[in-house]
């Protein structure tokens, strides 16, 4: 009678262990940071998608492409947060200076970790809002200073 119940207490915690797993993955999921459309601001898919810079940005709908391609220039900004979120790109200098990054100047943007080369350029961007934020740091000219498409190992 002991053996059993030391059986059932074991099943017992198993079922509850197991139960507890999707919670942990679904909040180690929560941490990366959401995919938004560069057009409407939305949740992205992977099912729409246009080549870009050599790699792919994705929009929430069959619309969103059309309109990014027909504009590009007024959506660069949040596109280009996008190939750094997806780790298509990565950074190589600061996006104010394009000078050597000092790792203690990280600050986060939407979701992305972004250093600077001092702290000079770390409070512009930091005393900078929305729109405007985006831009020092994701607008054409700072994207070009910053960052590089990411090498991907051969598989």
């Amino acid at each position: 009678m002991k053996k059993l119940m030391t059986l059932l207490a074991c099943l017992t915690l198993t079922a509850f262990t197991l139960q507890a797993l999707p919670t942990v993955t679904s909040a180690a999921e929560e941490e990366k940071p959401k995919l938004l459309c560069p057009v409407s601001g939305k949740e992205a898919s992977k099912e729409h998608s246009v080549k870009y810079k050599g790699a792919a940005v994705y929009f929430c709908c069959p619309n969103c492409p059309k309109a990014f391609e027909a504009e590009p220039a007024k959506f660069a900004a949040a596109a280009n947060h996008q190939l750094v979120a997806t780790k298509q790109f990565e950074q190589k200098g600061c996006p104010i200076s394009g000078g050597k990054l000092n790792p203690e100047t990280a600050v986060e943007i939407k979701g992305v970790s972004v250093s600077f080369c001092c702290n000079n350029c770390k409070g512009k961007v930091e005393a900078a809002e929305g729109a405007e934020k985006m831009d020092l740091v994701f607008g054409e000219k700072a994207f070009e200073k910053g960052f590089k498409k990411a090498k991907r190992d051969k598989e």
